[in-house]
């Protein structure tokens, strides 16, 4: 494993979506952790926000380029790699219900292009997939109740995949998922035959809601970060869909366990290679918008008006939390982050760059 680990420490280490949420931190936590790695950022700075990652990147030692996936002339010019951790792509489920082509290359063709330049250099690949890879059907037919501040499952709910803790990475894949999660379980697919064929190693992480310092959170896509920004710049929340009662719940995952866990995969990758994790906050860390408005307000000491939109959305989802068990058992990973540290790391994270942030926002 050190053998391998100091081989991989010679070439680059690509972090694709480099300039993103996820990719700026995660490539930031590496450099300190693995401070003799040369670390490149790709990005094509489409996402809003990415511009201000790119001085604390360099601040860190770290390369930034600018470039995109879908054009393998951007990856061909990156040189030797010995890791490559795939964080870009469109993520948000909307966007890609209104652009699908968008969302293709992006997602899947940006992947291709990812698993072609690990191949020629013999690259390791870590994935950042989504638990919008489960079908939608499947999981409105988990048993669930109304109760007095969310949407539950019942405890006795127990089938293949999913227990009250949480849905496992061995839930069932037939049926629709939105367009977005499409070109994910595509990506995945792909993945797993790319490492078969030519012998690399890899590993899938599905991923839920990430949240943290730096998201530039979207009504459509970083609700957790959206809802702190919201309240610290007073603007206005919509409970949209589901009656518009805002009891739809999910669990949420501090981005810096995220980067506890990628490193432990690359610490680990012997003994991981080739597996598929489920990985999330877990019930421990779950919410409903409902009590997310409530947890927000008592962290920022603003209280906000909401709109009740009772349309439900293409492709919405009732309940999502993962079940944390497999990569728990294969890694010894768990969170070490709540609910309650992500608002307050992310409040005081907006505090310290509150007028330059408003500008990024909208919220100025």
């Amino acid at each position: 494993m050190r053998e391998r680990l100091s081989e991989i420490m010679k070439k680059n280490l690509l972090i694709t979506g480099g300039a993103g949420f996820v990719g700026s931190n995660l490539a930031i936590f590496l450099k300190k952790h693995l401070p003799d790695c040369r670390i490149l950022c790709l990005d094509n700075l489409q996402r809003r926000g990415t511009r201000m990652n790119i001085a604390r990147l360099k601040d860190h030692g770290i390369s930034f380029i600018k470039g995109d996936v879908a054009n393998p002339r951007h990856l061909a010019r990156l040189g030797d790699v010995g890791l490559i951790i795939d964080c870009a792509g469109e993520p948000s489920v909307l966007v890609s219900h209104e652009q699908p082509l968008r969302a293709l290359h992006s997602n899947l063709i940006g992947t291709f292009h990812c698993l072609e330049l690990a191949r020629r250099c013999r690259a390791d690949f870590i994935f950042l997939s989504t638990s919008r890879v489960y079908p939608i059907a499947g999981l409105e037919q988990i048993p669930w109740e109304e109760l007095p501040t969310r949407y539950d499952w019942k405890k006795d709910a127990f089938g293949v995949g999913h227990s009250y803790e949480g849905v496992t990475h061995q839930f069932p894949l037939q049926g629709v998922r939105s367009f977005y999660g499409a070109t994910k379980l595509c990506s995945e697919h792909l993945i797993m035959e790319y490492l078969d064929m030519f012998q690399l190693r890899g590993v899938i992480n599905r991923f839920g809601i990430i949240a943290g310092p730096w998201q530039m959170g979207k009504e459509d896509q970083g609700v957790v970060g959206f809802w702190v920004i919201r309240h610290k710049y007073k603007g206005s929340l919509s409970y949209i869909g589901y009656g518009g009662t805002g009891k739809q719940t999910r669990d949420a995952l501090h981005i810096d366990d995220v980067c506890e866990l990628i490193l432990l995969e690359i610490n680990q990758m012997d003994q991981v290679s080739r597996q598929l994790f489920n990985v999330g906050g877990g019930r421990r860390n779950s919410f409903s918008l409902l009590e997310l408005t409530a947890m927000v307000s008592s962290i920022t000491k603003v209280s906000l008006p909401t709109i009740s939109v009772p349309e439900t959305r293409p492709c919405d989802i009732r309940i999502y939390m993962a079940d944390n068990s497999f990569v728990r058992a294969s890694t010894g990973w768990l969170p070490q982050k709540s609910l309650e540290d992500i608002i307050t790391d992310t409040s005081q994270w907006i505090d310290a760059h509150f007028s330059r942030l408003a500008k990024v926002v909208g919220e100025g």
